[in-house]
């Protein structure tokens, strides 16, 4: 078990849905899908050299599927996601007093948006873990492939596409969730 990676999840996972509440709360100069895309391509360059920078359990249990993590750590970084997202929560409702704040939907269309969308995010995340891009330019796929795959899954959900994030901004269906991790697979 390695503390420090989930360390860097939970942190990371914290920051993201931090992000994404201030977007959603507060007149943001940018949309929330490039709030969410460029905090997460830099969290890549800052975290990813020590938890490999999933921030999403979908994206965790993707690389469990291809073979590119154990369980018992896969297990460890989808509870430290989470507990992250939570925190952020908690801090958001601290600071802006206001619970957040989409409109959940639990149906299959909704999961089949979040589904398409995950997948194209988690095909621009496996180029990069597979190697098949630069290092120096992990963190701009990443962002990008996730700005892309929230625009797909926008079109029919909230184009959420993590599970942590959606619990953090009080957005969790059963649709989002299974969605994005058979996306994600």
């Amino acid at each position: 078990m390695d503390l420090r990676k989930a360390s860097a999840e939970l942190i990371g996972t914290f920051i993201l849905t931090f992000i994404v509440l201030v977007s959603l709360i507060v007149a943001a100069p940018l949309a929330t899908p490039v709030m969410a895309a460029l905090t997460l391509g830099l969290l890549v360059y800052l975290l990813g050299g020590i938890s490999g920078g999933h921030f999403n359990p979908a994206i965790t249990i993707g690389m469990l599927s291809i073979g590119k993590m154990s369980f018992k750590n896969a297990a460890l970084y989808v509870v430290s996601q989470f507990v992250g997202a939570v925190l952020a929560c908690f801090l958001a409702k601290y600071l802006f007093h206001t619970a957040t704040m989409l409109v959940v939907t639990n149906d299959v269309t909704a999961g089949v948006s979040e589904a398409l969308g995950a997948a194209l995010f988690c095909f621009g995340v496996t180029t990069v873990v597979l190697k098949k891009v630069p290092d120096m330019m992990s963190g701009m796929v990443v962002g990008v492939s996730l700005l892309l795959g929230i625009t797909v899954a926008s079109t029919m959900s909230n184009g959420i596409i993590n599970p942590a994030v959606a619990a953090g901004i009080s957005s969790f269906s059963l649709s989002y969730a299974i969605g994005s991790v058979l996306g994600a697979i």
